[in-house]
């Protein structure tokens, strides 16, 4: 997926786009403590750092500070693969580390070899939560309102509860399925956890994409999006992106060669939907790879691609490749096994 990138050449409903500048930078517990512990309690000779594309450049700055406290026989390593989620995992590294450490996420999977620091955000989010009552319905009269965020505000989220009901509302609030670690909490593939009892439901947390997500899914649902990291509240409009996902849908309909994407990233692979596909159309041809990006799809022969790895690959960078790339909802419609009517944003439920 391509970030930081400018606004020139953005389709309408790119969602590349829908983030923000941060008006402020934020300060992080990287948990160093604790990784020390680590490194001591398994004698560890090679230690692996995996940080998201956001917090790259603090990498060097980290090994740094843990040079400064371990034995000078420790090697620390930095990944350089791209990390994107919990499901993003630097495998290589990890499999070649004697304690590898991911930053930024929350745990998707439970394992012994691996070291979550999710870096919980010390902005205060009731400044914005405040501002996003105008939002939302008067208590008196709807008092029934979701409450969902991202694992970097998750450290706030009881208080956030705690906030709303003070105020007169009925704060939903449920755990999704096993991708998802904390009540409450949503990621840009799933938003199993804004499934619930209400009409309303409030997004706490830094840009668009994972709000444009739950209300691409629950379109019946008024998303109030409660930005703390760049102060502003807004709503959650999908239009635009789904005008864009209909029309790459109609240009994959006259798609005879199809090239099936299958993810090789451990945390990404939908190995029983590609098969479905690839079983029931003769001119679909498995591609694997684990780095979906559109230079590396130039060279195949196809009319259009399915796409059955990460669903942010598709919304994120689909209108940047050569052909049509769709999901595997998508495809279904292309191919004429579901009406347009049907159209729904792609998520991942369950584990690996």
């Amino acid at each position: 997926m391509s970030q930081d990138a400018s606004d020139e050449g953005y389709s309408e409903g790119d969602l590349r786009n829908t983030g923000m500048d941060l008006r402020h930078d934020r300060e992080w517990d990287y948990e160093l403590e604790r990784i020390v512990d680590e490194i001591e309690e398994r004698d560890a000779e090679k230690v692996g750092l995996q940080f998201p594309e956001g917090l790259k450049r603090r990498g060097p700055a980290v090994a740094d500070d843990l040079r400064e406290v371990v034995d000078d026989d420790v090697t620390i390593m930095l990944s350089g693969q791209p990390c994107y989620g919990a499901c993003d995992l630097d495998t290589y590294l990890m499999r070649r580390t004697d304690v590898f450490v991911h930053f930024g996420h929350s745990p998707m999977k439970e394992s012994d070899q691996i070291i979550y620091v999710p870096l919980f955000s010390n902005v205060d989010p009731f400044p914005i939560l405040e501002d996003s009552l105008d939002e939302l319905p008067d208590p008196e009269e709807d008092p029934a309102v979701g409450l969902v965020t991202t694992a970097q505000h998750m450290n706030r989220f009881g208080e956030m509860v705690e906030w709303l009901e003070e105020r007169g509302y009925e704060v939903h609030t449920r755990k999704g399925d096993d991708r998802l670690t904390y009540e409450g909490q949503v990621l840009g593939c799933n938003y199993a956890s804004a499934d619930i009892d209400a009409d309303h439901v409030l997004y706490v947390g830094g840009g668009k994409f994972h709000p444009m997500g739950l209300a691409m899914e629950h379109q019946e649902k008024h998303v109030v999006i409660a930005d703390p990291v760049n102060n502003v509240v807004t709503i959650a409009d999908p239009e635009q992106f789904l005008k864009q996902r209909y029309a790459t849908v109609h240009k994959a309909m006259d798609a005879e060669k199809w090239g099936v994407i299958f993810c090789t990233k451990i945390g990404q692979g939908r190995w029983e939907v590609a098969e479905e596909i690839l079983e029931n159309n003769d001119n679909a041809y498995l591609i694997t790879m684990d780095e979906v990006t559109p230079d590396r799809l130039l060279n195949f022969n196809m009319d259009a691609f399915v796409n059955t790895g990460c669903p942010r690959i598709t919304t994120d960078d689909g209108p940047q490749f050569h052909k049509p790339m769709v999901t595997p909802g998508e495809y279904e419609i292309a191919m004429g096994n579901k009406p347009l009517d049907e159209l729904e944003f792609d998520t991942f439920h369950g584990t690996w």
